[in-house]
């Protein structure tokens, strides 16, 4: 009996899947800091609070992306399919921002630098575990033979 699922690298490794994650994640961090910057210059929040606001709106764009266009292949499904991969995206990435967020908070906080320079390390120290658990537990490419 097996207690974890077995780990296909040779997908997990795919260019063609890296490459287009990495793509929709670029983008993600322009929307993202786009957001952060709108809502901390504006007086609207701080940058931690504003952080998880802009956080939101980059998953939620980066997940319709990738649906469509990274995983394309494995998004096969009813709209409850969707709906299910969407949860799990966003339960996958809130552990990713969590931990970009505490790296912005301690950059910032800790060490005085610049809010948006200390979000870029944040969003690049979670970019390998999201891109790795999306595509295990979200869009399950990586997992199999």
């Amino acid at each position: 009996m097996k207690l974890l699922p077995q780990i296909n690298l040779g997908a997990l490794l795919s260019p063609k899947y890296f490459w287009r994650f990495l793509s929709v994640g670029a983008l993600g961090a322009v929307i993202d800091n786009v957001t952060l910057a709108a809502l901390v210059e504006f007086g609207l929040l701080g940058p931690v609070m504003g952080a998880v606001i802009a956080k939101e709106a980059s998953i939620t764009t980066m997940f319709l992306l990738n649906e469509r266009w990274t995983f394309s292949g494995a998004t096969a499904g009813k709209w409850w399919s969707i709906l299910r991969r969407f949860i799990c995206s966003n339960l996958v990435r809130a552990v990713g921002a969590s931990v970009g967020i505490a790296v912005l908070a301690v950059l910032t906080q800790e060490f005085g630098l610049w809010y948006l320079f200390a979000n870029v390390v944040g969003i690049g120290v979670g970019f390998v575990f999201n891109y790795i658990f999306e595509s295990l537990l979200t869009w399950k490419v990586a997992l199999g033979n």
